[in-house]
């Protein structure tokens, strides 16, 4: 849906991922499922249910990996689970419950399908409508990525903080660019962003407390990625 004003996208420009206005929209996210599921800890020599495809895609020089394992393909809920690497092991730095698209996760993804998409993306640039918090990621701070207050209050905080992941988009420029290398029927502007409570239009959503801890710690130095999907499809893949 167009709309004048930007979200998870440049103000004047067309709402995309992320960005479609949340009225109207019932919180289809109560299984709790997400909350039960624990990560491992100890001598991990790989991501946890991660299959070998998308293991393969992790790059060799990646030492910080964001894994979002979704509870199910058709579902909102989520755990979002930070691995630190050391050595040749990888340690969960933390762990929190998380949402994703509301209708779930796809290897397709098109604009405004409601599901978030299944792969490996890098994470290269962060922003917000809030000052830098002390991000390591390159940071923008601008008022075209604050949510519309014509959208319901529980939302108006989503882009406080936001990391862009690399779906469809350019590396290196502000989280809110429009530019879509895959054109605009890919959908885009898709980011890890803050939480409401409910799934999103395609991106993933985690509490303040850690969207600040990952802006602090995520390092281009140590060229972070995100790995994200179903449970069932990343274990497939």
């Amino acid at each position: 849906m167009a709309v004048a004003a930007a979200a998870c996208a440049l103000m004047l420009t067309p709402l995309t991922a992320c960005g479609s206005s949340p009225q109207g929209q019932q919180d289809d996210t109560k299984s709790g499922g997400a909350t039960n599921w624990k990560a491992p800890t100890a001598d991990l020599k790989r991501i946890p249910d991660v299959g070998d495809r998308l293991s393969a895609q992790i790059p060799e020089n990646s030492r910080q990996v964001v894994a979002v394992y979704g509870v199910g393909k058709n579902s909102a809920d989520s755990t979002v689970v930070l691995y630190t690497k050391h050595g040749a092991t990888w340690d969960t730095t933390g762990s929190w419950k998380a949402h994703n698209g509301r209708k779930g996760w796809t290897t397709d993804h098109h604009e405004d399908d409601k599901r978030s998409p299944v792969g490996v993306f890098t994470l290269t640039d962060a922003g917000g409508a809030l000052a830098d918090p002390g991000a390591l990621l390159p940071y923008t701070q601008s008022a075209s990525i604050q949510a519309p207050r014509y959208w319901s209050k529980p939302y108006w905080h989503d882009f406080d903080y936001v990391i862009a992941i690399d779906y469809n988009r350019v590396k290196g420029t502000a989280p809110n660019d429009p530019t879509r290398p895959l054109g605009q029927s890919k959908g885009g502007s898709i980011w890890l962003h803050m939480d409401h409570g409910s799934g999103t239009s395609a991106c993933v959503s985690l509490p303040k407390s850690a969207m600040q801890l990952l802006l602090r710690t995520l390092d281009p130095k140590q060229h972070p990625v995100v790995v994200m999907g179903d449970k069932a499809t990343l274990r497939a893949a």
